[in-house]
């Protein structure tokens, strides 16, 4: 019997509200299932507005530790409910520690573990190390219900090497939940192309679906260039060839989804060759610190 793995995701705004922004997610989710979903994929850090555009201590009270997080205790049973698998985006604290983290629920609603971002970025509008310790679970894939599952988490989507390793752990699809928009040094600047491109060559290089979900919205911060952050949207799902089959726009609130033959795309990432080819033995400079 042929597996086929549908996927879906998210693209909204979110607020200050909690309860307000899991409602809303859980809307999403419900029809998403309903459509035929069994994988659901919420943009990044969904609990709330992205808070990382500045430098402000009362955003760690809203971390919690991953199986306490009120999203994950609200989403996870939603999962076992519809019988979908919905990777959630948290911030999460384990002692002192804060990690920008992905619980992956299974269609059960059991929680399969936790994946800790493992790039974190540091620059204007985006000042996650202040926030986040880079992981220290390494890359993750999940056996799930319907496939063998890979997450990354936005700033780790710009890292061929991270979508490499997922696929050499198995990984038969790449999630990235996201917030991604415009750079308060240069409003004019519009990535969204450029970040795009990057999955899409995750997905040919590794003959794989790739699936971006991000928000959208402006969301209002004082003494922020422009008043605040506008996301650009434009969530997408690329196939293994790269080509955008399910794409939203810059402003639209909505799904994306798709279905994949995961039996046809077992046999034709062989028959590429790309993973027969590697030379591992030639490939030190990656894990060196300072190539020559």
């Amino acid at each position: 019997m042929t597996r086929t793995l549908n996927v879906a995701a998210i693209q909204t705004s979110y607020g200050m509200d909690l309860q307000a922004n899991i409602k809303k997610t859980e809307g999403f989710i419900r029809q998403a299932a309903a459509n035929g979903a069994q994988v659901i994929l919420p943009p990044e850090l969904f609990q709330g507005p992205y808070f990382c555009v500045t430098q402000e201590e009362r955003w760690f009270a809203e971390a919690h530790p991953w199986r306490e997080h009120p999203v994950v205790k609200a989403i996870a049973p939603l999962a076992g409910e519809l019988r979908v698998v919905i990777p959630i985006s948290i911030f999460e604290r384990e002692g002192p520690h804060y990690f920008n983290s992905v619980v992956m629920a299974d269609a059960d609603g059991s929680l399969l573990g936790v994946y800790r971002k493992s790039h974190i970025p540091d620059g204007p509008g985006y000042q996650e190390k202040y926030y986040f310790r880079p992981g220290d679970t390494g890359f993750k894939v999940w056996d799930t219900r319907f496939g063998r599952l890979g997450v990354g988490i936005c700033w780790d989507q710009w890292y061929p090497e991270a979508a490499r390793a997922m696929a050499l752990m198995g990984a038969e699809a790449l999630f990235y939940p996201t917030a991604i928009g415009s750079e308060p040094h240069d409003p004019t600047l519009n990535t969204t192309l450029p970040w795009q491109r990057a999955m899409q060559g995750h997905a040919v290089a590794n003959v794989i679906p790739v699936i971006g979900a991000n928000r959208i919205g402006f969301e209002p911060w004082e003494n922020y260039p422009n008043g605040g952050q506008q996301f650009y949207g434009s969530s997408f799902i690329a196939d293994h060839r790269g080509d955008l089959v399910s794409e939203l726009g810059r402003d639209d609130e909505g799904l994306v989804a798709a279905s994949f033959d995961l039996d046809f795309l077992q046999g034709h990432r062989a028959a590429w060759g790309f993973f027969r080819d590697r030379r591992s033995d030639l490939y030190s400079a990656l894990a060196s610190p300072r190539p020559t």
